[in-house]
């Protein structure tokens, strides 16, 4: 099942990245530079999931204290924070190429910022105590609370004035741009899936290293 999921991802990240960098005609206004946000939307997507299941994950925690969802909530953390950072970095690239500067204090930029800080945070967290118990009420209640920027950072191209382009509207969903970057949107969500399957495994393991003690074998 994980080898056929992961063959899956791979399969369809490669097809969805290659025909938007390079099969699609460029777009009329942006020219080449539009090329990224078949990568930079996916991703920001992936970042988004993530937090999401780890608000679930954490909740679920907090109500029945079972370690299992501290472990899938802190796999998903790292997928997230890692999608969210490559998503500031090609954000960045896209805005040199389109409003002249690598970074501006826009209201999406800054939230999306924010957002990465805060799940950083979480992980730092964490390796602040080897109480897993411990480790996992405090990394739950950042789980749940941080959660309400992931809603801001989505909302803010319409709280406040922004450079960040809003999300497609409907009618742009039925044009070739549309067509392929939803394709890829089912492909960053298949390879969410494999990597959660993949790391929730190595923490399990990691887990139960940690509860037999330094004298346990590898």
């Amino acid at each position: 099942m994980q080898r056929t999921l992961g063959a899956l991802a791979l399969a369809t990240i490669a097809i969805g990245t290659i025909i938007g960098l390079f099969i699609v005609p460029a777009d009329g206004l942006q020219g080449e530079i539009q090329r990224l946000l078949y990568v930079h939307v996916p991703t920001a997507w992936v970042g988004m999931l993530a937090f999401f299941f780890v608000f679930i994950m954490s909740t679920l925690y907090l109500v029945q204290r079972r370690l299992d969802w501290d472990l899938m909530a802190a796999s998903a953390v790292e997928i997230g924070v890692v999608a969210i950072a490559l998503t500031i970095i090609l954000g960045s690239i896209w805005g040199q190429g389109t409003w002249g500067v690598w970074w501006e204090w826009d209201p999406r930029l800054t939230t999306t910022a924010l957002l990465l800080i805060v799940y950083v945070g979480y992980l730092v967290v964490r390796s602040m105590t080897e109480d897993p118990d411990q480790r996992a009420r405090w990394c739950a209640v950042i789980g749940v609370i941080g959660f309400v920027q992931v809603p801001i950072v989505y909302l803010s191209v319409f709280w406040w004035r922004s450079l960040h382009q809003p999300p497609s509207s409907p009618r742009s969903m039925a044009t070739v741009f549309g067509f392929t970057l939803l394709f890829n949107f089912a492909a960053y969500t298949i390879g969410f899936a494999y990597l959660m399957m993949r790391r929730y495994r190595l923490a399990k393991r990691e887990l139960s290293l940690e509860l037999a003690g330094p004298d346990a074998e590898p």
